[in-house]
Order: structure tokens, then C-alpha cells, then sequence
């Protein structure tokens, strides 16, 4: 800490030289013309460069320089990359090399110059003029990643960004992701559309809510867990095709797979059902995939993943058979799926109904085992309070999430439009919460009689974005994608 306040005082000395010598170290005058990109693209394939080049004017933050006196060879970084300009004593003059002398790594310069190549064949820019634009206080570390403490590297996401170029990658992939789910969307006929952050009733999802209170309103309201019982009242009114790319809360612990704060892409489509809705996400996905990577064959975690169609289909029940130690037979009966599940190592109330029983069981034995795309349906009715029953067998509901690399990555259901079977189910969890289940659904007797007007045939979906992105950027942790995540007080 002594070395770095040494530091923090010698460059706090050099602002106040500046400022003295009538220089000011943050000037907001300076508009730069090019980029690094645009220096790549016009000379990047030349071997030779012509006589009269063209002038740059460019503008970058200082990460490497190395001197030699008269000369020196500065790298800068902007926001498409990383160019290095050579300036020189005989060029610049003496009075502004001394002034280039006194710039820091960290510092933002402007620099106008002209391409030339180095002895080595590096593409330069030779500069004419240079300008100091910001002065850096605080040194940008040398190692960064060497950190022992890996979360300074997300909770000072702005240092991160300055030294490793492959998380700037992912972040313009995240974006690109974005991008891309939106151009699909709108051109299948969807509107965008945004719906409260703050409800008066959390729904949509199986979440302990946020909860805060309005002073004028005099009123509790929490931030939404999820859209979905709005967008399905934006179809009662007529929008036969909705979606938003939603920010979303839920009040639960922090893991490489969850953070309070999350981003979703939620739709919803009338007349259609959710055997449609698993052919529209292959179709979504494996577009996104392709534009962003090239491929549909990709690694993550080391694993390799197709994304090559069809994808995998099972049943909760197929999968609990496909990847856990207990027979069909013994999973139709009621104990003795019980007794297998006490034998993993689930921890369940003996009252436990059916259908959350083997859901907790195929959790347990299945989930992490999904490594290609896969599609889990004929969840429980008991587990899926918006889901319609299925015509066949009332106690399963026309759902299916999507799994990928041992981690769910959307959900999906028929959505159900009968407002008395509606309402009984809300009522079931507002029993379920009273017992304490504190992610049970609250009552909303507004979603009730919106479906009393009536909800067309829809379905609807949810496909997780921080997800998709860690998968497809080949991401370990949900930190990794989100670029202010949640974290503790510092210290603590």
C-alpha cells in the first residue's frame, strides 16, 4: 500500500505541474477521426506502404511503452483494439517530447500520424502530434490476472476491462448474443414490448421477491421475478406475439449459475403450443450459434457440445431412468421413490407430493448430466402452478425445460387459460406459503379476471441470457458475464 500511495502522489505532483504550466490534463476538445480498426483495415494487408500515407487522428489509453531516448514506441488501446504509434524527438520537437516523457501507462492520449511498418513488419503509426486527454492516477497493474483475490477482478470490472482484451470478447459477444435474439424475434412477427419492474404482486415464478415500499403510494411493491403474467395480458389484449429482453430479481443465494439481478428473453405466442415453442428455440439457438460463432459444434468447460438438430427428448421420468440407480417400477410407487430419494441424499418432508418428489429426484440424478441440448418434458402438474394440464393425464402439464452443458437454460409451457383451474392452483400456493414455502405464488385476482376476459391459445418460454452467454463464450461463472455483478461489502 506505501508504494501505491507513493505512486498515487507522484502522479497527483505531475497534475499539478500541468495545471501550472498552463496544460490542462483533462481537456474535452480532442475528436478523434479513426480507430485502430479502421488503421488495420486500410494498411493491415499491405506489405509496403506508399509514399504519402494516409493521416490518422486517434485517440487511446497508454498500455505498453518502451523508450530509447530520443524515441519511443507507445501501444495505446481503444475500443476496437490495440495499435502502436512510434513517436520521435525530431518529429514532435522537443518541447511536446519532453511533455510525452512525463505520460504514464494508464493515461488517454490523442495522437495524429501517419503508417508505416517496422523493421519487424509491425504496422505503426509514426506521429506528428500528440496530446495528453486524461491523466491516470492510479497505476493499471502489471499481472492482472495473477490477482490472488479473483473477485477484484469483477468488483473493479473497469480495470478488467482495460487489461484483458478477451473479457472486452465476451462482453461484445453478450451483446451480439442480445442482438441477434432480437433480429430473430422481430423477424418471426414478434413485438418487443416492456412491462413493469415494480408489481404490486410478484408472479411468473417460483422466487422470494425484492421487496420495497413507495412513499406517495403508500404502498409494498417488489421487483419482478418475471414478466410472464404480464406478457400474457398483453395477449388477452390482442398481441398475439410478445416478447422482452427483461431484467429480473429474485432474493436468493449467489452461485456460478445465479446472481439476484439476471437477464431473460420471455415470449409468448398464441395458438401455438409447447411442442411448437421446442422447435422455435432449436430454430432461435442454433441461428444465434451459428451467426455468432460460425458453427454449431463448439466446446465448453472442455466438454464438446453439437448443437446440430434434432436435440434430445425425454421425459422427467425417461431421465431419472436414463441417469439414476432405480427402476420404473419403483418410481410409479409412491415409497419407494421416497426411500430412493432419502438414499441420495435428499432431504424431503415426508408429506411430500408426487410429482415435487420426483422432480427433486430427477434434479438431483439427471440435471448435471444433460451435457448436449436436451429438452425435459411431462413435468408435474403439482411443480408447474401456469402450466396447462395435459388432455391425457391431468396430473403432467404440456411443459419442457432446456437443458444444456448440465444446466437449465429455458423454460417453456402450453400456458393455461382456464381461470377457475387457474385460481385453484393460485390457491394451492397461497396454502403452500402459508406453510412457509416462501417462493410459492402470491394470488393475483387482476391475472384472474384478465383470463376471464380470455387468453387465446398461447405458449410461452423463457430462455435465460446470462446462461446462454457463459455457454457460448465458454464462460465458467455467471460473474463472468455480467459486468457489475452482485458481490459482498468490500472487507467482508
Amino acid at each position: 500500500m506505501e508504494e501505491l500511495s507513493e505512486l498515487l502522489l507522484q502522479r497527483r505532483r505531475k497534475v499539478d505541474a500541468l495545471w501550472e504550466a498552463g496544460i490542462n490534463p483533462y481537456p474535452n476538445d480532442y475528436k478523434p477521426q479513426h480507430t485502430s480498426a479502421d488503421v488495420r483495415a486500410a494498411y493491415g494487408d499491405k506489405e509496403v506502404i506508399e509514399e504519402d500515407p494516409q493521416t490518422f487522428v486517434v485517440a487511446g489509453r497508454i498500455i505498453m511503452r518502451r523508450s530509447f531516448g530520443k524515441a519511443a514506441f507507445v501501444q495505446v488501446q481503444d475500443r476496437k483494439g490495440r495499435m502502436q504509434l512510434y513517436m520521435k524527438k525530431d518529429t514532435l520537437g522537443e518541447e511536446l517530447f519532453a511533455e510525452f516523457e512525463n505520460y504514464d501507462i494508464g493515461d488517454i492520449i490523442g495522437a495524429t500520424g501517419t503508417p508505416f511498418r517496422t523493421k519487424t513488419g509491425e504496422l505503426s503509426l509514426a506521429v506528428s502530434a500528440v496530446r495528453l486527454l486524461t491523466k491516470s492516477l492510479l497505476p493499471l497493474p502489471e499481472k492482472f490476472h495473477g490477482l490472488t483475490d479473483v473477485e477484484t477482478r469483477y468488483r473493479q470490472r473497469y480495470v478488467d476491462l482495460i487489461v484483458s482484451p478477451e473479457v472486452r470478447e465476451v462482453f461484445h459477444k453478450r451483446s451480439r448474443i442480445v442482438h441477434l435474439i432480437r433480429e430473430f424475434m422481430t423477424k418471426n412477427d414478434f413485438l418487443e414490448v416492456e412491462t413493469p419492474m415494480m408489481q404490486p404482486i410478484p408472479g411468473g415464478a417460483t422466487a422470494k421477491p425484492f421487496v420495497t415500499h413507495h412513499n406517495a403510494l403508500d404502498m409494498e411493491l417488489f421487483l419482478r421475478i418475471a414478466p410472464e403474467l404480464y406478457l400474457k395480458r398483453l395477449v388477452v389484449g390482442g398481441f398475439d406475439r410478445v416478447f422482452e429482453i427483461n431484467r429480473n430479481f429474485r432474493n436468493e443465494g449467489i452461485s456460478v449459475r445465479h446472481n439476484p439481478e439476471f437477464t431473460m428473453m420471455e415470449f409468448y405466442q398464441a395458438y401455438a403450443t409447447f411442442e411448437d415453442l421446442m422447435n422455435f428455440t432449436e430454430e432461435l439457438l442454433c441461428h444465434v450459434t451459428q451467426e455468432l460463432l460460425g458453427t454449431l459444434d463448439f466446446t465448453y468447460g472442455g466438454e464438446p457440445i453439437s448443437f446440430q438438430r434434432p436435440w434430445k427428448r425425454f421425459t422427467v421420468k425417461e431421465a431419472i431412468l436414463e441417469y439414476g440407480d432405480i427402476d420404473a417400477k419403483s418410481l410409479e410407487d409412491r415409497d419407494l421413490a421416497y426411500a430412493y430419494a432419502q438414499k441420495i441424499g435428499l432431504e424431503l418432508p415426508e408429506d411430500v407430493g408426487y410429482g415435487k418428489l420426483i422432480t427433486e429426484i430427477f434434479e438431483e440424478v439427471a440435471e448435471t448430466k444433460l451435457i448436449q441440448p436436451t429438452f425435459i418434458t411431462n413435468y408435474p402438474t403439482e411443480v408447474s402452478p401456469l402450466s396447462r394440464k395435459n388432455d391425457h393425464d391431468p396430473d403432467y402439464v404440456d411443459r419442457f425445460e432446456f437443458f444444456c452443458a448440465g444446466r437449465e437454460m429455458a423454460n417453456a409451457f402450453s400456458e393455461l387459460n382456464d381461470p377457475r383451474d387457474q385460481k385453484e392452483r393460485f390457491l394451492a400456493q397461497v396454502a403452500a406459503k402459508a406453510k412457509g414455502d416462501e417462493e410459492a405464488h402470491y394470488m393475483d385476482e387482476d391475472y384472474i379476471r384478465a383470463l376471464e376476459y380470455g387468453l387465446p391459445p398461447t405458449a410461452g418460454e423463457g430462455i435465460g441470457i446470462d446462461r446462454l452467454v457463459m455457454l457460448l463464450t465458454d464462460s465458467p461463472s455467471i460473474r463472468d458475464v455480467i459486468l457489475f455483478p452482485q458481490l459482498r461489502k468490500e472487507g467482508k
